[in-house]
């Protein structure tokens, strides 16, 4: 059923949205449990390909660990074009930062970027120093109707929707009207569409514990009824479409239009740092740069993340990028041809292991981890209580005997912790 927000007597809702002491007394033993396992707070040096040297200090005797956590799906978090670009960036403007509004003074590489960003995603694009500055930046517009016409809509989240979206229902309930609907319930969305003059939905692209929006229905809501869509396609970039316009870009038309807005990071597969907003009009460009509060009032990607973007933006216009594509592409079937997820099959790099117990997870990925494994364990408020497991992010980068190994671990330690063999019933 949807979450409806009730309303006060000037009609604005006047429901809750947050549950700060629950989480925290629900979840506090999980977190204290996984630092200690030291599964948590980790910290490390890269090495060769996906391998870390775990710990700080000297090298010496520190312990490697093939790592399955980070999100850089292509592999190009370490390479050696972005990381020029950083220094060749700090190098020109002798420079790591401007302290000064975005309103007023910025570097001309930033300007750069952004065109170059612009021109291969055919969008309006806005870079930001995370995408959780962006959705911040981004929530209040979309509630006021200021992005739709003058009209205030209702605003639908997706019940999964990241806690970089849903953490700004509040401020849209201050606005407008808010429901939250079930997973991808696309007939839930199309009544209210149908109820309502103005709807906007906010969802994910490709989702951190797995899955997908369902595009093209979305897409179909949208000529019948004018759906608006605002997508975080965060873990969907780079790894999809010929300049890597990611999972949702690539399946709108060339001109995005005034009715979809799609957030993205170029800090996950695009292997820089910070995110982006990709609009359709010089309209909400401009609203955007003058009245989103973080771009005022925060500042932009600093120097080395604004280089290191300009590197990745040439690799993606060249013939790497389609080869690391291909690569991520058959490492991910090998990951399958081992051990069954709810999302075998697909072309996404995240894979779950459904444990259900927070114990036995956190006791799992602890094992996986002195086996030589760093993947991450997931509990509340992350999934819901009682849906504990293992997220496995796969890489370009990843040695095909690496997944092998891990799988055959994971086999293990789920047969040896829980008694019974994966996939758990």
């Amino acid at each position: 059923m949807p979450q409806r927000s009730p309303l006060s007597e000037d009609g604005r809702p006047a429901g809750h949205f947050r549950n700060t002491a629950y989480m925290i007394d629900k979840s506090r033993s999980y977190f204290d449990a996984a630092h200690e396992a030291g599964l948590m707070a980790v910290h490390g040096r890269s090495m060769t390909g996906r391998a870390f040297a775990l710990g700080s200090g000297s090298l010496d005797g520190r312990p490697e660990k093939i790592d399955f956590v980070r999100c850089s799906y292509l592999g190009l978090d370490n390479h050696p074009a972005i990381v020029a670009g950083a220094i060749d960036a700090i190098e020109a403007h002798r420079s790591l930062h401007w302290s000064c509004a975005r309103t007023r003074l910025n570097f001309d590489l930033l300007a750069e970027l952004e065109a170059t960003l612009s021109e291969m995603f055919c969008a309006r694009v806005i870079a930001f120093s995370t995408v959780m500055l962006a959705n911040l930046g981004m929530m209040p517009l979309l509630a006021s109707g200021q992005l739709t016409g003058g009209r205030k809509p209702l605003v639908v989240f997706d019940r999964l929707a990241h806690i970089s979206l849903a953490y700004h229902k509040p401020v849209v309930a201050d606005e407008t009207r808010l429901e939250t609907i079930a997973h991808n319930d696309i007939e839930a969305l199309e009544r209210l569409c149908r109820e309502h003059p103005v709807v906007a939905y906010v969802c994910d692209g490709i989702y951190s514990m797995g899955g997908n929006a369902p595009i093209k229905e979305l897409r179909e809501l949208q000529e019948r009824y004018g759906l608006f869509l605002y997508i975080d396609d965060a873990h969907g970039i780079s790894i999809f479409g010929r300049q890597g316009e990611g999972f949702a870009r690539s399946q709108f038309p060339q001109v995005l239009g005034d009715r979809t807005i799609i957030v993205a990071s170029l800090a996950k597969g695009f292997g820089a740092s910070g995110g982006m907003v990709m609009l359709g009009t010089a309209d909400h460009e401009a609203l955007f740069r003058r009245y989103s509060i973080p771009y005022a009032f925060s500042v932009p990607p600093n120097l080395a993340a604004v280089g290191a973007a300009l590197g990745s933006c040439r690799i993606h216009r060249s013939a790497e990028l389609g080869d690391r594509q291909r690569r991520l592409a058959r490492r991910i079937e090998v990951f399958d041809d081992h051990v069954a997820t709810a999302q075998q099959g697909n072309s996404f790099p995240i894979r779950m292991i459904a444990i259900g117990s927070e114990t036995k997870a956190i006791a799992i990925a602890k094992e996986l981890f002195d086996a030589g494994f760093y993947t991450s364990v997931t509990f509340f408020p992350t999934v819901a209580q009682g849906k504990a497991g293992i997220r496995v992010c796969i890489t370009a980068d990843h040695e095909d005997n690496d997944i092998e190994r891990l799988c055959d671990c994971i086999l293990e330690a789920v047969a040896e912790t829980t008694g019974k063999p994966y996939p758990l019933r």
